[in-house]
């Protein structure tokens, strides 16, 4: 029988969603959304970096490279499935009647 499934590393769900700093409950959504921005954001400088040394010859291999790009469209992908299920339930929320 076949062992448990293990990850090879990168992305975490949690990684991406974390808050970036505890503040205080009212700004806590505002946090954590800027926290995952920001997240989305260096997963793209790394892999826009990756991809500059890749071709400037500077030792950066193709699979890394490619490894780079991979993880920062796998973030926001999940970024953005995350906004859509936020939204749908916001929607669903205003039209609930009192």
């Amino acid at each position: 029988m076949a062992g448990p499934l293990t990850g090879i590393g990168g992305i975490k769900p949690a990684e991406i969603i974390r808050p970036a700093a505890a503040e205080s409950s009212s700004g806590e959504f505002r946090s954590l959304l800027a926290g995952a921005i920001q997240r989305v954001e260096k997963f793209q400088t790394d892999a826009s970096q990756s991809v500059d040394r890749y071709l400037s010859g500077d030792g950066e291999e193709l699979h890394t490279a490619a490894l780079a790009t991979q993880r920062a469209e796998l973030a926001l992908d999940l970024f953005l499935q995350t906004r859509n299920k936020v939204v749908s339930a916001y929607q669903e929320i205003m039209r609930m009647q009192m």
